[in-house]
């Protein structure tokens, strides 16, 4: 919980950046997770540390544009808001921008996507959980990228359990490609989203990009790599330490998941819960929580992930 303010001057200046009786208030406090008030001329914010400072933002840019075309409607508020927290303002403080190519470049956008960021690059194994649109696999991937760039590992291998095909794939009709693809997809897309499909192509039959499932990774040990497993939380105890042993010299390893959505059977101990409470306290080992506050994708989301936590009668 943090605290921060903004001096507005005059009543009506008050007025028109929070809107006829609270009227602009109202709608960012109803898009943004923090507790907006006033207090001696000031607009005061509390809440944690990522509302409290889009809320800041999204008050800032709306006296910066009052200043310029007067009074705004309900519909201009939300664009504002919309932009600021969902459409790519860096408000995170923590962490450098993510250099994947000439001309482009991936920034953090919360907080705790920055406090993600700065692990990976500070530590050779990184554990994060957290809810779906939280940006785990996506920046794992983009600093894995911009490894290979400045070339300080020689291959990318990305790596997801296939528990509904019961991990071997054996039951799937047609080739290997085609069993593990649609597993493979959202690690692809992440992939293409960063690099020209051209050159994919070519890192990958070069053998510099590895997609391939868990059960590929059996009896390995990877070198000069950056290794990335997405969905961890469909492993066992035993395939997490099967993972986990596979990183060699020169190496690092992003393991991330949510822990909420456990796909195994009832009985099994998920291997990211396990991993998380067995490796507390290992030098060189980082655990990273993200929330619904690092949410990213949709505006709506953060609010669905919310509901579902709270219960059909939260």
């Amino acid at each position: 919980m943090i605290e921060a303010s903004i001096s507005v001057g005059s009543a009506e200046d008050l007025v028109l950046l929070l809107g006829t009786k609270d009227q602009h208030l109202r709608q960012i406090r109803g898009m943004i997770p923090a507790k907006i008030s006033t207090r001696d001329g000031k607009v005061v914010l509390q809440g944690d540390e990522s509302a409290v400072i889009q809320a800041k933002a999204v008050l800032e840019e709306l006296r910066a544009v009052i200043a310029k075309q007067g009074p705004l409607d309900s519909e201009q508020v939300a664009q504002i808001v919309h932009r600021i927290t969902g459409n790519g303002a860096d408000v995170s403080p923590n962490a450098p921008p993510i250099d994947i190519r000439a001309g482009r470049k991936i920034r953090p956008r919360t907080p705790g996507q920055g406090d993600y960021v700065k692990a990976i690059r500070t530590h050779d194994l990184v554990i994060c959980v957290g809810p779906a649109g939280t940006g785990k696999t996506y920046l794992a991937v983009a600093t894995a990228v911009e490894a290979l760039r400045d070339q300080s590992i020689r291959k990318i291998v990305l790596v997801r359990p296939a528990v509904e095909a019961g991990e071997s794939l054996g039951f799937l009709p047609g080739d290997m490609q085609a069993k593990i693809n649609p597993y493979l997809r959202p690690l692809q897309d992440a992939l293409r989203e960063m690099i020209d499909h051209e050159q994919v192509r070519r890192y990958m039959e070069d053998d510099v990009i590895e997609v391939a499932p868990l059960a590929y990774m059996r009896g390995r040990t990877l070198n000069n790599a950056f290794i990335i497993m997405d969905e961890a939380q469909n492993t066992t105890v035993g395939q997490m330490k099967m993972f986990l042993t596979r990183l060699g010299e020169g190496s690092k390893m992003v393991v991330s998941g949510d822990t909420s959505q456990v796909d195994l059977p009832h009985h099994a101990k998920s291997g990211l819960v396990d991993a998380l409470h067995r490796l507390e306290g290992v030098k060189g080992v980082a655990a990273v929580h993200l929330s619904g506050s690092d949410i990213v994708r949709h505006r709506l989301v953060q609010d669905i992930v919310r509901a579902y936590e709270e219960g059909p009668n939260g």
